[in-house]
């Protein structure tokens, strides 16, 4: 797009608040692709101005309804701005479009297990199974809270490793809703 010509030096130096002119400029224009849209609510993020980021990035999903990185980041600004159900839309939208993006897939259970849709949650993170403590930590969780009967065997997989015992911990406080269990 015209005018947009020194935006990656501006991006490389980091220089939001001359990006920010630069892309407000742009977006101005009629016929401003999802990009402009995207590019300055991402600008707007690095300077943490989440409400006007989060307004550019809605402008950025209408203009290109799949546009998966605009949604992603949609859910990121939302969340920040503390409205759960919108941010589980957002990071679902994401997941529905890029389904091997992990980052979706984490964040979507995240909000998920945090809205209690249990189901929602372990749906998600269940191709995630193994990668990291906090993805096991979060399907214990949503086993646990969804009462499945996976639920013993991945509590029991926590506290077999010692490296996430740690992790085991946690998840059963939090999946017993701060009632600890009488025995481990």
């Amino acid at each position: 797009m015209q005018g947009l010509e020194k935006l990656p030096d501006l991006l490389a130096r980091h220089d939001w608040p001359a990006a920010e002119r630069m892309l407000k400029r742009a977006a101005e224009r009629k016929d401003a692709p999802a990009a402009v849209f995207y590019n300055l609510g991402k600008v707007m993020m690095e300077q943490g101005k989440w409400a006007p980021a989060r307004k550019r990035l809605r402008q950025a999903v209408e203009v290109e309804p799949g546009h998966a990185n605009a949604w992603f980041e949609l859910g990121r600004a939302t969340l920040e701005a503390g409205d759960l159900t919108e941010a589980a839309d957002a990071f679902g939208r994401a997941l529905m479009l890029v389904p091997e993006d992990g980052d979706a897939r984490r964040n979507f259970g995240r909000v998920a297990l945090r809205l209690g849709r249990v189901a929602d949650a372990w749906e998600a993170l269940l191709p995630l199974q193994g990668t990291d403590p906090e993805v096991d930590m979060l399907l214990y969780r949503a086993a646990a809270e969804g009462r499945q009967p996976e639920a013993e065997s991945l509590r029991a997989e926590l506290w077999d490793d010692p490296a996430r015992r740690q992790h085991a911990i946690v998840a059963s406080v939090r999946a017993s809703k701060g009632r600890l269990p009488l025995r481990f």
